[in-house]
């Protein structure tokens, strides 16, 4: 009688982790008490009575001790194992856990309705000591034997992180995010993350461009707006000198302004650039706002409004010759920066034909550039659908299709 006590306290202490009760899928040891010698028993009872006075420290002690008895049964070891898993896991000790999984399937003691729940625990367990090549194994071993819960699959995941492979990283998290939004659920934004991580790492731009629209189609806020083209400007390849008033015209729009920096910059760049009006309504706007005065700086904001509306009204005089000359030209670029300003100046029909005219003309210095300031233009009109897509034309790999792609994703929300 009492061996079988011995038994099955220890099998009971096995189940804080199998799941299972001494009456449960365990209980052949209880009837094959007998079996379980004093020697071996003495000490398993001691474990079970340690385990469940949280002293795990102690009771792997008397496990290793019973251990140490030679000629053990299989009871013998199934207990000893089914205790090593409870007292390994509340030690964090993923090789113990391991150890007694393996030995416990190998003799058909594991109970199948917990082999899952014991993988993902041992996988978590390896995780969280850093071992993310020993995490992955058990995620594999867990997948093969049918598993496909999320936290395993956050597992994998955090696995894979840790040990640097970002193809696989990168594959398998932008197949959960198709299957999200195949099914029509919002991807998570931890998996957007993780995907736009990989593929930054990996030095695939066009993914990362994807992404970035991705997370502002999904989770469009402004701090995340500023995140995207922050990132936007460190990718590699991007003409970051070329598009700065790009830059800023996005920040302007998603409520990402620095300060009065970013307004009198914009503003000096679009009036550089040949759009006056663009960059005196970008000072309205800082003045509006509060944040620019015409006095700050010894009244540079006044003098510069002041340039501004001395070309505004120079490019109205001139704009009939402005036309004429484009129109003379063998490029067609001119045609698309004339008719960009008269739709930054208001007049935005006879603009967008002159761009379009323009981009038909050819011979373009950079048509990507065109056909971005062409949505931009059907977009400040008003015609969302047509700067949608003119948009998707664009495709220059040096930021000019990353910027229509933002301005795309802003497009569909924005009240403009």
């Amino acid at each position: 009688m009492k061996l079988k006590l011995l038994a099955t306290a220890a099998v009971g202490a096995a189940a804080l982790v199998l799941g299972t009760t001494p009456e449960g899928s365990l209980s052949v040891l209880s009837q094959a008490a007998a079996q379980v010698r004093p020697q071996v028993g003495g000490a398993l009872k001691a474990a079970s009575d340690l385990l469940k006075a949280g002293k795990a420290q102690e009771a792997m002690a008397k496990i290793r001790e019973a251990e140490a008895v030679p000629g053990r049964n299989a009871d013998e070891n199934a207990t000893l194992e089914g205790l090593r898993l409870s007292a390994a896991s509340r030690l964090g000790d993923a090789d113990g856990m391991a150890k007694a999984y393996d030995a416990l399937s190998a003799a058909g003691k594991m109970p199948a309705a917990n082999k899952l729940l014991t993988m993902e625990a041992i996988a978590g367990t390896y995780l969280r000591a850093g071992n993310g090549a020993k995490a992955l194994e058990w995620v594999n071993k867990y997948n093969a034997a049918g598993g496909n819960s999320p936290t395993m699959k956050q597992i994998q995941s955090a696995a894979q992180l840790r040990s640097g492979d970002v193809t696989t990283v990168l594959k398998d998290t932008l197949a959960e995010i198709a299957a999200d939004e195949k099914a029509g659920r919002t991807p998570s934004q931890d998996k957007l993350n993780t995907a736009l991580w990989a593929a930054n790492k990996k030095g695939d731009g066009a993914t990362e461009s994807a992404l970035i629209q991705k997370l502002l189609n999904y989770y469009p806020t402004p701090k995340l707006w500023a995140q995207s083209l922050g990132t936007l400007q460190s990718k590699k390849g991007f003409a970051a000198g070329r598009y700065q008033v790009d830059v800023l015209r996005l920040r302007l729009v998603t409520d990402n302004m620095q300060g009065a920096n970013d307004y009198m910059e914009l503003a000096q760049l679009a009036g550089a650039a040949g759009y006056p009006d663009e960059g005196k309504k970008v000072l309205d706007k800082g003045f509006a706002a509060g944040v620019l005065k015409p006095t700050d700086d010894n009244g540079r904001p006044k003098r510069l409004a002041d340039l501004l509306d001395k070309r505004i009204a120079e490019a109205k005089a001139g704009a009939a010759a402005a036309e004429t000359a484009a129109r003379g030209a063998r490029e067609g670029d001119e045609l698309v920066k004339v008719g960009f300003a008269q739709v930054q100046r208001g007049q935005a029909a006879a603009g967008i034909k002159l761009m379009e005219e323009g981009i038909a003309k050819g011979n373009l210095k950079r048509p990507d550039d065109a056909k971005l300031y062409l949505g931009l233009a059907q977009f400040l009109a008003g015609d969302k659908a047509k700067a949608q897509a003119t948009w998707r034309t664009v495709k220059g790999t040096d930021g000019s299709a990353d910027l229509a792609g933002l301005w795309s994703v802003y497009a569909r929300s924005a009240k403009h």
